[in-house]
Formats: C-alpha cells, sequence, structure tokens
C-alpha cells in the first residue's frame, strides 16, 4: 500500500513539474516570432495615399484605434482624436478579459521602429515582446501583400499625434497565460489582379477580417463550421445585435442579393445627404462601421460581393436585434 502511494506521489509530482515546465516555457520562451527587421518605410505619396484607403475603408484600423460615437448609428469615428486609441473591448462583449485598443498616432509610436510596427501589425508582437489579444486580426494582416502592410504603417506614421495614454489590457486566466501562443510569424502573399475578381476579392475579404466578425465565436475565438454564417453578439447599449449571415445561402443569406445590391448597401452611408441618425433606448445599433466601408472602391466591393457567392452556404437564420 505504501509503495502504491509512493508510486502514485511520484506520478503527480512528475506531472505537477511537466506542467510547470511547460507553464514556464510559454511564459518565458513566448512568444517567438523572430527578431525584428531592420526596415525604414519611406513615404512616398503612393504609399500614403494606399495607406490612408486601405486603414480607413479596407482594413479599418482607424475604427477601433479611435473613439466612436455611440449614440449614433454605426458608431462614426468621433473628429479630432484618429487612432488616439481606447475603445474597450471587455466580457460583456464576449472576450475572455479586458482589452484596449492601443494609440497608434505619433504620441504612442514615435519611439517605434518600422520594423517593430511591422512585427505588431503581422505577427501579434508588441514593441517589449509581449504578446497582443487577436482583437486585432493580426493573423489575417499577416497574409497581406507586405507593400500595403508598408502603405499602412506610412500612413499611420503621417497622423496627427493624439495624446491619450491607453490603459494596459488584463487577460483572464488561463488567457493570461495562453495568449503567448497566439502570435504567429506571418505568411503574406502578393496581392492578386484586379482581373482575377474572385482572388482579389479573396485577398480583400482576408485583409478587412470579416470572418472575425461574421461567424458565431467562443471567449474569442470562431467556431469552426459558423464562418462568414453570422450570429456572433455585439451587446449595445440598447440590446444585442447579431453579425449577418454573408454566405450565398438563398434564404438567409445573400444568395438572392445582386452585385448591384449588395454594393448599394454600403454606397448610401457615402450618400453626401447622409447624416447618421440618433439611437435611442432598446434601438438597434451596429457595430459595422459602414461609414468606413461606404468608402471602398465599387471595384472593390464588386470583387468581395464575387468571392463570397464562391463560399459554402450556411444555413442560419440570424435574429439581427434583440432589444434588452
Amino acid at each position: 500500500m505504501k509503495k502504491a502511494l509512493k508510486i502514485t506521489g511520484f506520478i503527480i509530482a512528475l506531472l505537477l513539474l511537466i506542467v510547470a515546465g511547460a507553464v514556464a516555457y510559454v511564459k518565458l520562451a513566448l512568444p517567438d516570432t523572430g527578431p525584428v527587421q531592420e526596415i525604414t518605410i519611406e513615404r512616398t505619396p503612393q504609399r500614403l495615399e494606399r495607406g490612408e484607403y486601405l486603414a480607413n475603408h479596407v482594413t479599418v484600423c482607424m475604427d477601433c484605434h479611435s473613439t466612436r460615437e455611440w449614440n449614433l448609428f454605426a458608431g462614426p469615428v468621433k473628429p479630432g482624436d484618429m487612432g488616439g486609441g481606447g475603445e474597450k473591448f471587455g466580457p460583456e462583449m464576449g472576450f475572455p478579459g479586458t482589452f484596449y485598443a492601443r494609440n497608434i498616432t505619433p504620441y504612442a509610436l514615435g519611439d517605434w521602429t518600422d520594423g517593430e510596427i511591422f512585427r505588431a501589425v503581422t505577427t501579434g508582437v508588441s514593441k517589449d515582446g509581449s504578446a497582443l489579444f487577436p482583437v486585432m486580426p493580426y493573423h489575417a494582416f499577416g497574409q497581406m501583400d507586405t507593400e500595403d502592410v508598408y502603405s499602412i504603417i506610412a500612413y499611420i506614421r503621417s497622423l496627427k499625434p493624439v495624446k491619450n495614454d491607453v490603459p494596459k489590457g488584463a487577460p483572464d486566466f488561463p488567457v493570461s497565460i495562453l495568449i503567448n501562443t497566439m502570435p504567429a510569424k506571418g505568411n503574406p502573399m502578393k496581392m492578386p489582379s484586379k482581373s482575377d475578381q474572385i482572388a482579389y476579392g479573396k485577398y480583400l475579404v482576408t485583409s478587412a477580417s470579416c470572418v472575425d466578425c461574421h461567424s458565431k465565436t467562443d471567449k474569442g475565438n470562431k467556431i469552426p463550421g459558423t464562418e462568414f454564417g453570422g450570429g456572433m453578439d455585439f451587446r449595445m447599449p440598447g440590446g444585442i445585435t447579431r453579425s449577418a449571415n454573408i454566405t450565398p445561402d438563398a434564404e438567409t443569406g445573400i444568395g438572392k442579393w445582386s452585385e448591384e445590391a449588395f454594393v448599394k448597401r454600403f454606397k448610401v452611408f457615402a450618400d453626401s445627404g447622409y447624416v447618421p441618425h440618433a439611437v435611442g433606448p432598446n434601438e438597434m445599433n451596429s457595430p459595422m462601421p459602414w461609414n468606413m466601408y461606404a468608402g471602398m472602391e465599387e471595384d472593390d466591393l464588386k470583387a468581395i460581393y464575387a468571392y463570397l457567392k464562391t463560399l459554402a452556404p450556411i444555413k442560419n437564420d440570424v435574429v439581427k436585434f434583440q432589444p434588452l
């Protein structure tokens, strides 16, 4: 009996030692996405123009990294603090902890090298070597054409400095440990020719990280098999808004949408006469930054539509709004 207890105790001690070793490895050796590249990104007019377009209308960096006026429909960006950060992503939104969008203006990134910004955007490792939680979809950005990422960096370097010291995020346990396993080396692709509409549309959809919001999630992770089928909960002041099904299912998705209707759904928000309406208590709001996506070129929207039509249909009749 004593011998059996000793063996059991030895096994438990060994398992604890293995677990402790694994935790120590994750905490001390990770994340490891390679050294910072020594790069200097020239701010050419072409890069600044391309970066402004991407950051405001495709990857919509300025959506999360600015303050949005949630009393108005679709939360347009508040003038004057573009890139200043501070937007909160907390447990009430389904995240495993509390995270804040960083200040990406020169006020906060002034002492960062271009290589450090590139590593953060494409692999999820911050200047100090710590892991970033993928609220920022760096796994998607890591697949973008390197030149497009350079253009975004050139653009954010040109932003007006916004003095805003953003709080540090606080992931819940065990994410506080597992977060170190999340960063990964990027796998950049060349941007397809616009003439290959479906491949180009896929590139835009990946860059815009459409799948991250248009899927069901559990504790911040996409539920396999729900990709693009919609249904992610967004807890807004007036109730729960859910993302739309953007697969080509004829009854519950965009299967019956024409290309013209799809483009118009975005472009209505670019109309000079459009003014975001105030959202009252128990009224639906949307986290979708329609005002920003409305600035996308029509050919880009058509390419996105063409790619989405190639997805496998998912039957998911989303209840878009549930009042409090």
